[in-house]
């Protein structure tokens, strides 16, 4: 299918960049890799009229040690993330995570800021920086702004961001030694998660169970209390609003969760 009619813009500097989101405000659209985007513009359900290309702006493609976090650029892709030594050290939830991302042809185009922007809660990123406690930060023409990923999201697809914002930065704590794991529950190995569950250091986070990434905060008061792993895994769907469509309904994504919980506990704490 063929997209409407858009205008294309490719800044050379982040500043530009900035100055096109406020100059065309809610006309505008950010293209980073396009995974997300292009997909739906070609769907029509995404129609914008400037469309502002990121995906060379070499400012926002780092990763580094900053304290007790580590800072990552927005632009930075998937395949970086999952190469990364930094993150292999200090963070490997998010290295292993960036591995399960769709194939080696959209790690290499896809980028950490693009989908949390894209704010879709089937997706394996989001919830990976929910469930490590991590930070988006956003710049605009009001200044920057740190938000934390348990507040970013406000439904399905949608998040505090203005129009005229852009993410330029994640920063995530460095978790070390501590117990994670990931498992994600797909009909093909490069698909959508029907379930994801993401664990680390006691946390854990639910990818596609709501409308939004979700914390199972039920799971995490258990596992505080003192619960063995199977009664705190038997919680990880409490206080989840799935849906049902073609590839699973809502009651298997409550089953998925509560299993897949279990097993990644139970790695995590091995």
């Amino acid at each position: 299918m063929i997209p409407v009619a858009f205008s294309y813009a490719r800044p050379d500097s982040l500043e530009s960049a900035l100055a096109l989101l406020e100059e065309h405000g809610e006309d505008a659209t950010v293209l980073a890799g396009g995974h997300s985007l292009l997909p739906v513009m070609k769907l029509r359900l995404a129609a914008p009229e400037v469309v502002i290309d990121i995906g060379r702006l070499s400012e926002l493609h780092y990763i580094h040690l900053d304290g007790d976090e580590v800072a990552i650029g927005a632009g930075t892709r998937h395949r970086d993330l999952e190469a990364s030594d930094v993150l292999g050290a200090e963070v490997p939830l998010l290295a292993a995570v960036a591995r399960t991302v769709g194939d080696p042809q959209v790690r290499h185009r896809g980028t950490i800021g693009g989908s949390l922007a894209h704010a879709d809660p089937a997706s394996d990123l989001p919830a990976a920086v929910l469930t490590l406690g991590g930070t988006v930060v956003l710049r605009g023409p009001r200044g920057e702004r740190q938000v934390p990923a348990t507040g970013f999201y406000t439904g399905m697809f949608s998040s505090v961001k203005e129009p005229d914002e852009l993410i330029v930065e994640i920063r995530v704590p460095r978790t070390g030694s501590a117990g994670w794991a990931y498992e994600k529950f797909t009909r093909r190995a490069n698909d959508w998660a029907i379930v994801g569950v993401a664990v680390v250091d006691g946390r854990v986070g639910l990818v596609n169970m709501g409308a939004t990434p979700l914390r199972a905060s039920a799971t995490e008061a258990a596992l505080a209390d003192g619960a063995s792993i199977e009664e705190a895994a038997a919680l990880a769907a409490q206080g989840t609003d799935p849906t049902s469509d073609i590839p699973a309904t809502a009651e298997y994504r409550r089953h998925l969760a509560r299993v897949l919980t279990r097993r990644a506990l139970t790695t995590a704490a091995g």
